[in-house]
């Protein structure tokens, strides 16, 4: 017996199959059970079966080769891409260790349900907690997805944990001219868990990759029950639960589009995707990727009571992102400082911490006296994607304040602008 071999031990009357996991002694053996969870059984007056030993392709150098999956000629192509997070972890049972290895043999094996729906490559970008992504990360990122494409993916889904999915998925999205889908998808729950979501989401982010929407998207649960995902646009999207299944909202619309999960079978026709609103389709651009970043950007929050010492962190940075209150305001004591960051060079951008609703700094005395300051208005930009785009801003456009107010990314929603007739009846 090896680990990873999927064995049978009956001891003491008592008989237990799973996968055979690495011991630290050798009187007893270590099963990964069907449910997740490991049992230890003493080896001594043990019975053993192999039930299938585990295959692991070594190429003449001794060195473990990337699985091959048959390929159908009738069926598309979707990378698998993995960035860590609870739904792409696999263990070696080799040793025991969270392993960075993710081919498409990988993804088959802990997700059967994705067979015969599409043809599979599989690549790891990062092996991490989504909390410890980084810009450099999303920069690796955005050349993958760019380098699949290239090689011919019709679709490309990103595994990624779920905590900072929004950020790397806005990064994208401003980093990436795409003409297919590229798809975000991750697990609020691990797979060992009855409820976890990681199949579902899986087969519904395949199924998205290969629809004909070619934006960055985020697929994620759009109930607490099984029964369909939503797919959000990657730029006006935000996690607002820390552990529900449906934890993903679009801000401000409804979501892009719907899959269907239908029966949860192994038929595609149990699928269905469908879009609700306008969308960028698939092959409507060119392939273009613009990965620089400037990543000396702060992102602020103003609460009452938070003195303007707050924004000594932003002295000398490219970048500065207020999230205001209401319509973008902080208190009158900030906005000297703030007039001290503009005219030191740096580029402040005023964002709300409202969830929905657009910044119009002309209302009241304090945002008028913003704008004064030198203040570029975040529009309906959320936060995060502010951040990002600041960043994305900084490094490619010449003039940063008419980038932040020109949609790129569909990460603004159109300005309300009243009937002419109201105008003129107000004047």
């Amino acid at each position: 017996m090896n680990p990873g071999d999927r064995v049978r031990l009956t001891r003491d009357g008592r008989t237990h199959e799973g996968v055979l996991l690495p011991s630290t002694t050798d009187d007893h053996a270590v099963l990964k059970l069907d449910g997740g969870y490991n049992v230890g059984i003493e080896r001594a007056d043990a019975t053993a079966e192999v039930v299938e030993a585990a295959v692991y392709n070594v190429n003449d150098d001794g060195i473990e080769d990337s699985s091959a999956v048959a390929f159908d000629d009738d069926l598309p192509t979707v990378a698998l891409i993995s960035t860590g997070g609870t739904i792409a972890s696999t263990v070696d049972y080799r040793t025991g260790a969270v392993t960075a290895q993710f081919d498409a043999e990988d993804v088959l094996r802990a997700v059967p349900d994705l067979a015969g729906r599409a043809n599979y490559r599989g690549r790891v970008v990062a092996n991490i907690l989504s909390e410890n992504a980084t810009p450099d990360i999303w920069q690796d990122l955005a050349g993958a997805v760019g380098e699949e494409i290239e090689a011919g993916a019709d679709g490309v889904v990103v595994m990624h944990g779920t905590d900072t999915m929004q950020f790397s998925a806005s990064a994208l999205a401003f980093m990436l001219d795409t003409p297919v889908p590229v798809v975000f998808t991750g697990s609020q729950r691990s797979a060992d868990r009855p409820s976890s979501d990681n199949v579902m989401n899986a087969v519904c982010a395949v199924e998205a990759a290969k629809s004909d929407c070619a934006e960055v998207l985020v697929c994620m649960h759009a109930s607490d029950s099984d029964d369909r995902c939503a797919l959000h646009r990657g730029t006006r999207v935000r996690k607002n639960h820390t552990s529900r299944r449906d934890a993903f909202e679009t801000i401000g619309a409804d979501p892009l589009g719907t899959v269907a999960y239908g029966d949860n079978d192994d038929s595609e026709d149990a699928i269905d995707v469908r879009f609700r609103r306008e969308h960028t389709e698939r092959g409507a651009v060119d392939l273009e990727v613009a990965p620089a970043l400037e990543t000396d950007v702060e992102l602020v929050k103003f609460t009452p009571g938070t003195g303007e010492a707050v924004l000594d962190a932003a002295e000398g940075s490219a970048g500065l992102v207020i999230e205001g209150t209401g319509l973008g305001h902080v208190h009158t004591d900030w906005i000297p400082q703030v007039a001290a960051l503009v005219e030191s060079g740096t580029s402040v951008v005023m964002t709300s911490q409202c969830l929905d609703g657009r910044v119009c700094d002309r209302v009241y005395d304090t945002g008028r006296d913003l704008l004064d300051a030198g203040v570029i208005e975040g529009e309906d930009l959320l936060p995060g994607t502010a951040k990002v785009k600041l960043m994305w801003a900084l490094a490619n456009a010449e003039d940063v304040a008419a980038a932040m107010g020109t949609p790129i990314a569909g990460e603004l929603t159109e300005r309300s602008v009243p009937p002419e007739n109201q105008i003129e009846g107000a004047r």
